[in-house]
């Protein structure tokens, strides 16, 4: 199937007589005939047994995602964050390393510079257009992942998926790739050499802003008997003694993550999360283009002020990503677009506080067009030095186009401009 027939249709082929559409099954626990029955489950989890870490609604949505996402399985978890956070754990212990480029969500930088760190987890930073030497002398024995995000919230960098796949596979670990911003409409990171991708399900996949969740996709690709991975490897005691690799072949990765982390952490979504998260994939393809279409006119239109001091949108052939974008993204890059307007932070609160459609709310990629200052607000409990990195400027707002008519959204972001 194409990916507007998988949105539709994959995850769940409805029985003779069966709902039409995925049914929600709202329950924590499945009735079973024997105590042997469920002793086996807990050796090997081949079916639902708790909702703390697997539930048939949700199944679905991840057989969809990981469809989509060209993956061996998925693994949906509570937010973005924790599966930003997961995709690392299941790497990842106290003494261990990662390399990630600083333009990245200013959450996830905060997760990875002081949460893991508390955790004993070393994350070094590197510039995403740095040279293979530089990147190399980030690499150090313990080294276990390599992040990136696609599309960079909210400096919209375009991250060379297959460059960094290319150095990580060189050193043995993987590459992770947060593809929020894209989604699988407009880019699958494993058809360049990612290994796993994560998601915050709460932007486009979702676009209503109905849920907060997040997903894990395994690629299968990776070689988890390169010798850096002995946890892969070796008999888990943790549970009856399994070995991910020989157990579960190219499913090792997605396996241990639930039958580790989410099994001790929870972090599962609600099955009626999953149902309206389900909704939202439903349309998808359709609002991608939507958006991607909205985001350029509006772009142009902000090219062209005199009260913007920039705009980024790797779509415009002005965009020094713009060369990038058409290899990784080619069918758009997006409703997201970044802007920096003259006279620095009291102008954008200014122009953002001008605006009468727009919403000023912390969010992104919504079907209504929305407005954020990033360096007050998600990338707040940044130092300047990391807003730097991150390419954030006091100036900057960010701008969510949505989907309503275009010449709307574009008539009241001029009545703000015009005010300033």
């Amino acid at each position: 199937m194409r990916d507007e027939t998988k949105c539709l249709r994959s995850g769940y082929t409805p029985a003779n007589g069966a709902p039409g559409v995925m049914p929600i099954v709202q329950s924590t626990t499945y009735v079973f005939d024997s105590t042997e029955h469920i002793g086996d489950l807990f050796n090997l989890p081949t079916e639902h047994m708790y909702s703390r870490f697997s539930n048939p609604t949700t199944e679905v949505v991840e057989k969809k995602i990981a469809d989509l996402e060209g993956g061996v399985g998925a693994m949906c978890t509570s937010s973005g964050q924790a599966a930003n956070l997961f995709a690392v754990l299941n790497l990842c212990k106290a003494g261990d390393s990662i390399i990630s480029v600083p333009d990245i969500y200013g959450g996830t930088v905060n997760l990875f510079s002081a949460t893991l760190k508390r955790l004993g987890i070393e994350c070094i930073f590197v510039d995403s257009d740095a040279d293979e030497e530089t990147i190399q002398k980030a690499f150090k024995p313990n080294t276990k992942a390599v992040f990136g995000e696609t599309l960079a919230n909210p400096a919209l960098v375009v991250f060379d998926i297959e460059r960094w796949a290319a150095i990580a596979h060189k050193n043995n670990v993987p590459l992770i790739v947060d593809n929020t911003f894209a989604t699988p409409m407009l880019c699958k990171p494993i058809e360049f050499g990612a290994d796993i991708v994560t998601h915050s399900t709460t932007k486009y996949m979702d676009g209503h802003a109905l849920q907060v969740g997040g997903v894990i996709v395994d690629s299968g690709n990776f070689d988890w008997t390169c010798g850096k991975f002995p946890e892969f490897t070796e008999p888990d005691e943790t549970y009856h003694g399994v070995i991910y690799t020989k157990d579960f072949g190219r499913a090792a990765y997605i396996i241990k993550a639930r039958m580790q982390l989410m099994r001790d952490f929870g972090a599962y979504p609600a099955a009626h999360s999953s149902f309206l998260l389900n909704l939202g994939l439903e349309t998808l393809p359709v609002r991608m283009e939507r958006y991607c279409s909205n985001a350029l006119k509006v772009a142009r239109f902000l090219e062209g002020s005199d009260k913007i001091e920039s705009v980024k949108y790797p779509g415009l052939e002005s965009d020094p990503d713009h060369e990038r974008a058409k290899k990784y993204l080619p069918k758009g890059c997006s409703g997201v677009i970044s802007i920096v307007i003259k006279g620095g932070r009291d102008k954008a609160v200014e122009f953002m506080d001008g605006l009468k459609m727009a919403s000023n709310e912390v969010h992104v990629a919504d079907i209504r067009t929305c407005v954020l200052h990033p360096a007050s607000a998600t990338h707040r409990q940044l130092t300047d030095e990391q807003l730097v990195a991150a390419g954030v400027t006091p100036g900057m707002v960010r701008v969510s186009v949505g989907l309503e008519n275009v010449e709307d959204i574009i008539e009241d972001l001029k009545q703000s401009l015009d005010r300033l």
